[in-house]
């Protein structure tokens, strides 16, 4: 782990790479990604089954077998160990809780005039929601995207999920069960996306994708935006810590691995003002980096794509940090809040030496899906607003368009665009 100052001398080169984190090589896989795409948009099904044959190594007879039925996703909830299933019945509940706040409003206003103004907050009709399966499968990805989906009134959830070999993963069945989910398809990467933006015979075109995925989903995705609403694009996963003397090293150091753990490209980094913590936080990583199961994976994100900076103040780190504006920001010091205000830029912000970033991807309540590699300067974690649109309200009286009609008229005139002049000022008394 490279520990750094920010008074070197090559220090804005090194940041710079750092800033420079969320990089993804699209144009490498775009030509891939819209062969897949236009085949299925060309031949539906038939493309759908040729792509899970060259991709997840077994051969669907038809559409029918692509779907996942619901008394296999019943057995695998019903197979569950009684903790685990409770787990996650506490994961649902407080997720739901949470985003059930979230949920917006539709509003009217009365002018004294009689002018009626306002908002129509409107679920879409359909959501296709991408979970990633294959080596690895993340049930807690399924809860927080068909949540917010389900709080905000989506009448068809429609989840694709990759199963090679044609073996689905039972937990993401089980939590599929637990959240009432009926239609699940064993399809996966950009294939899945092309499917759910354009429609199969099998697989409903929709009206939202939301979800994460490898360089070739976030591709698809970027491809198909405008034909469908996405959630965002989305990178490696990342941690960043703000943190002083008050933390504990060996608490910091295996919550920067527990992003590091995840991908190769996975970036965490530590920003301090204290030498003395950058290096007992370095010794620790190291010593729990031997301990780690998927140590090859967290050691190489380590390696390539992690970094120890030391700072003049706490002033100067949180200025660095809202640069980088990750995905997942801790604030390990003893009076977090007081930063609170100052913290600009992240995706999900964790307070306190007793909030660790891993209670986030599971239990806390927010969603984990999160802006990465610096979009949490203008992206927002995936949430009940995703799945909803919102359209205006506007009813004028006829007092209403007689006092406020002749000034649109003018306007209308003045931009060259007669009819629009006219539609108005027929309705005027004068």
């Amino acid at each position: 782990m490279i520990i750094i100052q920010s008074s070197d001398a090559n220090f804005q080169t090194v940041f710079s790479d750092l800033l420079n984190r969320g990089k993804m090589d699209m144009e490498h896989v775009s030509v891939v990604v819209k062969s897949l795409i236009d085949d299925i948009r060309e031949s539906k099904d038939d493309a759908l089954m040729a792509h899970i044959e060259k991709f997840d190594r077994w051969t669907p007879k038809n559409g029918s077998d692509l779907r996942i039925h619901t008394t296999d996703m019943q057995a695998a909830y019903e197979a569950l160990d009684p903790k685990l299933k409770s787990a996650l019945h506490l994961a649902y509940d407080r997720i739901r809780s949470y985003h059930e706040k979230q949920l917006p409003r539709s509003w009217f206003d009365t002018e004294a005039n009689g002018t009626i103004l306002g908002q129509k907050v409107t679920p879409v009709d359909r959501a296709g929601l991408y979970i990633p399966g294959g080596k690895a499968a993340y049930p807690s990805s399924l809860l927080m995207n068909v949540i917010p989906a389900q709080v905000a009134g989506v009448e068809q959830i429609i989840v694709c999920t990759p199963t090679p070999d044609n073996e689905p993963n039972a937990l993401l069945l089980a939590a599929c069960h637990l959240c009432g989910v009926s239609e699940v398809f064993k399809v996966g990467g950009a294939s899945a996306i092309a499917a759910m933006a354009y429609g199969t015979q099998t697989i409903p075109k929709v009206d939202v994708i939301t979800g994460p995925g490898n360089i070739f989903v976030a591709t698809a995705k970027k491809m198909v935006f405008g034909e469908v609403n996405i959630d965002m694009i989305a990178g490696p996963s990342e941690i960043g810590v703000l943190a002083d003397d008050s933390a504990n090293p060996e608490h910091i150091a295996i919550d920067l691995l527990s992003q590091a753990e995840h991908d190769e490209m996975a970036s965490s980094i530590l920003i301090t003002p204290s030498q003395k913590f950058a290096d007992a936080c370095a010794i620790e990583i190291e010593l729990w980096l031997k301990k780690l199961p998927r140590e090859e994976i967290a050691r190489k994100s380590i390696e390539e794509r992690a970094a120890i900076i030391v700072t003049e103040s706490m002033e100067e780190a949180v200025g660095l940090m809202n640069q980088i504006a990750p995905e997942h920001l801790e604030v390990a010091t003893n009076n977090p809040f007081e930063l609170l205000a100052s913290i600009k830029h992240a995706g999900a912000i964790f307070l306190g030496h007793n909030t660790p970033e891993a209670i986030g991807d599971y239990v806390a309540g927010p969603n984990h899906t999160l802006p990465t590699g610096g979009t949490a300067r203008f992206y927002s974690p995936l949430g009940v607003e995703h799945f909803m649109k919102k359209s205006s309200i506007i009813a004028f009286s006829r007092q209403a368009i007689n006092e406020i009609g002749e000034a649109c008229a003018l306007i209308a005139n003045t931009e060259g665009l007669g009819a629009h002049e006219a539609s108005v000022l027929c309705r005027l008394d004068k």
